[in-house]
């Protein structure tokens, strides 16, 4: 009696769908019908779809799928694929070098996101809009602040900090605006770290 081990078969090109989903890959290359390899290429990427359910969480699962199934027939196949069907020399081929910003941040601490949203307040049109965004600016400082430093911080250092990015644009006094409290802000940072260190160790 002959034993097929699994260590004599060849690799999988894709182990996630299983040997049986790549015997059906092999057989549909054989198939000389177009008419037919299309129909059973639809049934293999149905049968791919409900092995991998988490695929549908994937935006255009079913692109994915179709492109599996060129990789798991070694781009072999002759079939009228839905999408453009990939390439070897595509799917190899290095991703376009991400480009960083060269912009220099003037408060690393706060980052560039607040300096997005102040060059956005300053051009709002006076009002209650601008002015919530200007208190939700203010705030979110001051929790970027504490969570770099680590130390209380009085509101004249936040206003202080606002008005220099805004390049005096932006003008608060701590008449004008109460801050959410030092401590209040620590707490809740606290919080959320043991919160998330939780979540790590489960």
């Amino acid at each position: 009696m002959n034993f097929d081990y699994n260590t004599t078969r060849k690799d999988l090109v894709l182990p996630e769908y299983g040997r049986n989903v790549q015997k059906m890959v092999d057989y549909l290359k054989t198939i000389s019908d177009k008419e037919e390899r299309n129909r059973l290429a639809r049934g293999i990427i149905n049968v791919m779809g409900n092995l991998n359910p988490h695929l549908r969480d994937i935006a255009d699962f079913k692109h994915k799928l179709w492109d599996h199934l060129a990789i798991m027939s070694n781009f072999e196949l002759d079939i009228d694929s839905p999408y453009e069907m990939p390439t070897p020399g595509k799917l190899h081929s290095k991703p376009r070098m991400v480009k960083y910003p060269q912009s220099k941040i003037r408060y690393k601490h706060y980052g560039k996101a607040i300096e997005m949203m102040i060059n956005k307040a300053i051009e709002m049109e006076e009002g209650e809009e601008k002015q919530a965004l200007i208190v939700l600016i203010a705030n979110h400082m001051k929790k970027q602040y504490l969570t770099w430093n680590k130390d209380a911080v009085q509101d004249y250092v936040i206003f202080g900090d606002l008005k220099e990015l805004s390049n005096g644009q932006i003008v608060i006094t701590e008449d004008d605006l109460k801050l959410a409290e030092s401590k209040d802000i620590l707490s809740k940072n606290r919080s959320k770290k043991r919160n998330n260190n939780q979540r790590k160790n489960k």
